[in-house]
């Protein structure tokens, strides 16, 4: 009797070990799969989306929304809705490894896109964009990366004479398979208009709400705890 309780007693400590490690082991793998296919997470850093976004802003994505990949594989699991215009989403872009980007979805495939002096048009109409601001006092100027351009413009303009700038260009059409993605701060953003136009692979999530914001730029000490934007927790962007 005395050799059995001796028994049970030295597995005790081991079984608790065994399910210690089970655990930890269904936590990671829960969380693997939540942050690969479900959410993301995302944390502003650039005034690019100013008003809408602020540095730092602290984004949860939804990923099942548009659909995500499978880590190291090419296998791409459909979402179970499409990007609409007006998003705003994170994406991988072409022109950057190991790097993130949140704009917002402008153009569809079969868009005809233009700007001019500042205003965009959407297959020839004027669009009431109340998200896009305009702060920067400098002259617009042409910039010889946004030639890419000449590729996609409407059928008849002269690509050889076509000069485009952060504030007049196109009009150009959105080919199949891409995206034209915008900054809402139109005069600060490094976006489509420049490294051109986005496959609708790249597109990791689309951002749902602010989880926590406080002032990045803020001089005080800690300021994750001395400057929290109280008023922005919680709120939906769109």
């Amino acid at each position: 009797m005395a050799k059995k309780k001796k028994k049970e007693e030295e597995k005790k400590p081991v079984n608790a070990t065994w399910e210690w490690i089970k655990s930890i082991a269904i936590a990671l793998v829960l969380f693997f799969f939540i942050r690969s296919f479900l959410i993301h997470t995302f944390v502003i850093i650039s005034g690019s989306m100013e008003n809408t976004l602020l540095v730092g802003d602290l984004l949860m994505v939804n990923r099942a929304a548009v659909g995500s990949t499978v880590p190291g594989t090419d296998i791409r699991i459909p979402g179970y809705t499409s990007p609409k215009r007006g998003d705003v989403l994170v994406f991988d872009p072409h022109h950057e490894e190991d790097m993130k980007l949140v704009k917002r979805l402008i153009g569809l495939p079969g868009d005809t896109l233009e700007m001019r002096d500042k205003q965009l048009f959407l297959n020839g109409d004027a669009m009431d964009e109340p998200y896009a601001i305009h702060i920067d006092g400098s002259p617009d100027t042409n910039d010889p990366i946004m030639r890419w351009q000449r590729d996609y413009l409407v059928g008849g303009a002269n690509g050889g004479n076509y000069r485009p700038t952060r504030d007049d260009w196109g009009p150009i059409v959105v080919p199949e398979g891409y995206y034209f993605m915008l900054g809402d701060n139109r005069d600060a953003s490094y976006d489509s208009r420049y490294w051109g136009l986005l496959e609708q692979w790249r597109v990791e999530g689309r951002v749902v709400f602010i989880y926590f914001s406080y002032n990045k730029d803020s001089m005080r000490p800690f300021p994750f705890l001395r400057e929290i934007r109280w008023g922005r927790i919680g709120n939906g962007v769109d």
